[in-house]
């Protein structure tokens, strides 16, 4: 078995991340101002509380993103092998996609995509 070069490697490794935190502690900068245990974002200093009640709707856009996103990958690969799928890739390619059309005009009607205050009912 030739697990003693796993080992080396792994040794070689924990050795250089050893290293680079040594040398970080010794000649980084150590900074005693009141300003700098304060968190802040681009340059500003922040107001309020992190801990903030978002809305559904944020994660919902999340959701959705990830969903839609998947579908690009997913037609983009059919692309690159369209010729050998065939006739057979193509009709699969649409039912997926009117799948996929089918849930957005869902999510749609729905109101999930609505930002607005004014929230649709469906009957």
């Amino acid at each position: 078995m030739t697990l003693w070069a796993f080992g080396v490697y792994f040794a070689l490794v924990f050795a250089l991340v050893v290293a680079m935190l040594a040398v970080s502690y010794v000649l980084g900068q150590r900074h005693r101002e009141a300003a700098t245990d304060s968190p802040y974002e681009s340059g500003i200093v922040s107001t309020g509380s992190a801990h903030l009640r978002l809305s559904a709707k944020f994660y919902l856009v999340a959701m959705f993103f990830v969903i839609f996103d998947l579908e690009a990958v997913f037609i983009f690969a059919w692309a690159v092998a369209g010729r050998e799928l065939g006739w057979a890739g193509y009709w699969e390619l649409l039912i997926f996609s009117g799948v996929l059309v089918a849930a957005l005009v869902y999510l749609w009607r729905v109101g999930a995509l609505d930002w607005g205050s004014i929230q649709r009912h469906t009957r």
